[in-house]
């Protein structure tokens, strides 16, 4: 159980086809530990095929297109890796524009391993602390970011994480920023 209780909040997990799936599944099921209600946010419709790295996993139902979804019914968002995942994503105005919502209003939002590229397509990076995949470092510094090789960054709501080693810490913080709520510093 979660030191955490994130009773009665409504977690969005934004996400496509590509996606790590153990970056989808161990948050999704730590947000569930804890109280919180997590749901399946997504451009495609039907199902989305996760990867375990550059093999197929599982399906995973879609319960919302994110064309529909508001960050208003919401109290938190995450957003799992895969590079195929992200980088489809990234590009989803849709996609940006949700996320883009949840910094405006102060929600916490998580992101791992590839997952910020979407923030950088949002514009909501500049002048904020965080960590990625490596291979995403320059692309996050050339945005504004401040980078840094470290297994979790908490910057006023927003949390990030490099790779699936990197989880168990992950999962922790999204928790406990989603218990804190809004957060006056997160802003886009």
């Amino acid at each position: 159980m979660s030191a955490h209780d994130i009773s009665g909040k409504k977690v969005a997990f934004l996400l496509t086809d590509g996606v790590e799936q153990v970056e989808l599944t161990s948050p999704w099921e730590a947000v569930k530990e804890a109280g919180g209600s997590p749901v399946l946010v997504s451009p495609s419709s039907g199902s989305i095929q996760g990867f375990n790295g550059v093999d197929k996993g599982d399906t995973f139902s879609v319960d919302l297109d994110v064309a529909d979804a508001n960050a208003s019914d919401f109290d938190a968002l995450v957003l799992p890796g895969g590079v195929v995942n992200a980088d489809y994503l990234r590009v989803n105005k849709d996609a940006q524009k949700f996320a883009r919502d949840f910094f405006e209003a102060g929600k916490p939002v998580a992101a791992i391993c590839h997952g910020p590229w979407l923030l950088i397509d949002a514009e909501v990076v500049k002048g904020r602390d965080l960590t990625s995949f490596h291979t995403l470092a320059t692309d996050l510094r050339n945005a504004g970011a401040n980078w840094s090789d470290e297994e979790v960054v908490v910057d006023q709501g927003l949390v990030t994480s490099r790779t699936p080693d990197d989880l168990e810490a992950f999962n922790a913080k999204v928790v406990e920023e989603i218990s804190e709520g809004q957060h006056a510093g997160q802003h886009a």
